[in-house]
C-alpha cells in the first residue's frame, strides 16, 4: 500500500492503522484502560499543577507493574519538576490521558502534586501594583 501525504497508510477492512514514522497507533482509551477520570478519588489535575517524584517512592517491584506510559511520565518527572501541561507536551500524550495516568501514579505513591494557589488566596492586585511602583522608584 502507498502512503498518503500525511504518512498514513490507507487501510482495508480488518487491517490496522499505521503511521509511517510512528508505527502502530495506540488509542488513548487503551493507555488508560478505558478510564476518563483519574483514580477512584476523582482528583482533578490543573494544567499548571506541578508534579514531582515522591521522596520515598514504592520499590522496583511496584514500578515493574506500571505501563510504559506511566514509566515515561516518571522519567520526565525525575529529570525535573514539571506541570501537567508540560508532561503532556513532553510525553506527546493528550492531557486527559496524562491526568488519568498521573492519578494512578499519585495513588500508588510514586509522585506528589502541588496544586496551584486558588485565585481567592492570591495577593490583591492593588498591593502588587504598589510593589511594582516601589521597585520602579528605586
Amino acid at each position: 500500500m502507498n502512503e498518503d501525504s500525511a504518512g498514513v497508510v490507507p487501510t482495508t477492512s480488518g487491517s490496522q492503522w499505521y503511521d509511517a514514522e510512528a508505527g502502530p497507533l495506540v488509542r488513548p482509551y487503551a493507555m488508560t484502560g478505558g478510564r476518563t477520570k483519574p483514580g477512584p478519588s476523582n482528583v482533578r489535575f490543573d494544567l499548571i499543577a506541578l508534579v514531582v517524584v515522591d521522596d520515598d517512592p514504592p520499590g522496583p517491584a511496584e514500578e515493574s507493574l506500571l505501563g510504559p506510559e506511566h514509566r515515561s511520565l516518571l522519567a520526565l518527572c525525575c529529570a525535573e519538576t514539571q506541570s501537567v501541561a508540560e508532561l503532556s507536551a513532553d510525553a506527546d500524550l493528550p492531557v486527559g490521558v496524562v491526568r488519568v495516568l498521573l492519578g494512578d501514579l499519585l495513588e500508588s505513591g510514586f509522585v506528589r502534586v502541588s496544586r496551584p494557589v486558588p485565585p481567592a488566596q492570591l495577593p490583591d492586585e492593588r498591593i502588587l501594583r504598589e510593589v511594582i511602583d516601589g521597585l520602579r522608584a528605586l
